[in-house]
């Protein structure tokens, strides 16, 4: 087996909990909407913005791998609908999002997460791989992070393996010198195990994989467990 020298994270849902996250984030974007376009909040409620966001994935399919390309696209739509002009429109959604996203990089870290990071980082190159839009550096991981890749980096989400392949590109080493961390077990687990990378799955909640079409090479309940599953994976 070739020696492990690179490890790839995911991010929401691995390293902190992601609800909570944007739970805060949309309840801090609602609460400028409701003071500098009012009549948005009267008019288009959870439903109707989800059913705007429907239509235009529908319409340009490749949003749906850019989460905040469509969040944008969903409140200047949203914000036309509310009697503003387009320009106008354009310019308040973006005011609004830039809200969400400074909100949504201030994560609650799971317990161990930082510790572990920087005992990883020690030793292997690190790097983050997600679906969402959380910023390594704006939630201060840069520090472990060599690089970090996002669906709408790539053009497509996990579990394709694309994301997976620009980080093998990135570093210069193949699938059997990589080992990839997350939560989900089709986007992270099924994804990398796919092209042969390593996988270690983040079990937070003690599930069971059941019907998983591939099992994780080692699975954690605990971020401080890493290591030794680092070691365990080395030493096969």
């Amino acid at each position: 087996m070739a020696e492990i020298q690179v490890i790839t994270f995911d991010l929401d849902n691995t390293l902190w909990d992601v609800n909570s996250v944007i739970k805060h984030a949309d309840a801090q974007m609602r609460a400028w909407l409701d003071e500098h376009v009012p009549s948005l909040t009267l008019q288009q409620d959870a439903e109707a913005m989800q059913q705007l966001r429907t239509r235009l994935i529908a319409a340009n399919p490749k949003l749906a791998h850019d989460v905040s390309a469509i969040r944008k696209a969903v409140l200047q739509e949203a914000i036309m609908l509310s009697g503003y002009p387009e320009s106008q429109a354009r310019k308040l959604a973006l005011q609004a999002f830039e809200v969400f996203y400074e909100a949504r990089q201030q994560v609650v870290f799971f317990e161990g997460a930082l510790e572990t990071l920087a005992m990883l980082a020690g030793e292997y190159r690190l790097g983050a791989l997600t679906n969402g839009n959380a910023s390594v550096e704006k939630t201060g991981l840069g520090r472990y992070f060599d690089f970090a890749y996002s669906s709408a980096d790539v053009g497509v989400s996990k579990p394709a393996p694309d994301m997976f392949h620009a980080a093998l590109r990135h570093c210069r080493v193949d699938a059997q010198a990589t080992i990839h961390v997350g939560d989900n077990l089709v986007d992270d687990i099924q994804g990398a195990a796919s092209i042969g990378i390593h996988t270690i799955w983040t079990n937070h909640l003690e599930l069971e994989p059941a019907g998983a079409r591939h099992q994780p090479t080692e699975t954690v309940g605990h971020l401080n467990e890493l290591p030794k599953a680092v070691e365990n994976i080395q030493a096969r």
